[in-house]
């Protein structure tokens, strides 16, 4: 076995398919969730109640006998849905009381953070660890400051800032691209030739499981994205052809798209589409990571997978 390992938020998006790909490779998994029953069963995967986050927690029981973390329990992404407090403590606070209670425990306590805590929507030039953290919202100021909470904390640790994540049963941003992608209609995108990077889910676990063990990851940051930033056009073509479809795809004046994205009060939407914002992931290849699948491939794969679920 090469440890225990607590896994915090096992029974979310990322959490379920961390769960069974560290049991797999001979972890011992403490898999912790509110919902106990959507956390996947497997051989080494012990099921276990996670606290509310909302409240100051002794988190000793959790922590008995793990000898890693991988915390990933924290509130998602949702503009203008949320007060600053609620992000502040649970995707800041709880992640110091979570590493205080975790030192001289454990070897190595990875936090999955976000590009959020580098950036804004969208940048100029290719972004790197190197650069100036500069969150514009309180997710990403909040997911700063728990990275802040932990390297204070004394625990053995790393960080991982991952861009965008896709892959089966996401939500959010790709999810409503994806559901745009679905309908018949033509598409305003043809003209769209901005990169943005992604992260496919098993590219993101891949990366969770080399940094719990590499000494080199010890204390250190790292932005994680595929290898290759994908255009919108092209991302929206990859989520129609997974569905056995043409891209549809027609040219409009971005400027005329833009006045009608801000008249229907979406202009955030319309700066994640039509920004680029490149990560800069060599850091975490000179690791020794190799993200191995493609972002269109990796959409294409999606959509097939999702339409066959539906189906």
């Amino acid at each position: 076995m090469k440890g225990r390992v607590l896994i915090t938020g096992a029974s979310g998006f990322i959490g379920k398919r961390l769960t069974t790909a560290l049991a797999k490779e001979g972890w011992e998994v403490r898999a912790a969730a509110r919902d106990l029953a959507a956390i996947p069963a497997a051989n080494g995967v012990e099921r276990v109640a996670m606290p509310d986050l909302a409240q100051h927690n002794d988190w000793s029981a959790l922590l008995d006998g793990v000898t890693h973390v991988a915390h990933l329990a924290g509130i998602a992404h949702a503009p203008g849905a949320l007060p600053d407090a609620l992000y502040a403590r649970i995707n800041a606070e709880t992640v110091g009381e979570l590493a205080q209670a975790a030192r001289g425990k454990v070897e190595r306590f990875v936090f999955l953070s976000s590009v959020r805590a580098q950036a804004g929507l969208s940048a100029e030039r290719p972004i790197g660890e190197k650069d100036a953290p500069a969150p514009t919202d309180s997710y990403g100021r909040a997911k700063l400051e728990g990275e802040r909470l932990l390297a204070a904390s004394g625990v053995p640790f790393t960080v991982l800032r991952p861009a965008v994540v896709y892959g089966k049963g996401v939500k959010g941003n790709i999810a409503a691209l994806a559901t745009l992608a679905r309908t018949p209609m033509p598409l305003p995108f043809a003209g769209l030739d901005n990169r943005r990077s992604l992260l496919a889910l098993d590219n993101l676990v891949s990366a969770i499981s080399l940094v719990l063990g590499a000494e080199k990851a010890a204390n250190e940051t790292f932005l994680a994205a595929d290898a290759e930033p994908i255009s919108v056009a092209d991302l929206v073509a990859a989520m129609r052809e997974g569905l056995g479809r043409s891209p549809h795809l027609v040219t409009m004046p971005l400027g005329a798209v833009k006045r009608l994205m801000r008249s229907l009060g979406r202009e955030a939407e319309w700066e994640r589409i039509s920004g680029s914002f490149v990560v800069d992931a060599s850091k975490l290849l000179g690791l020794g990571w190799r993200p191995v699948i493609a972002t269109r491939d990796g959409i294409i794969k999606m959509m097939r997978s999702e339409n066959g679920a539906a189906a």
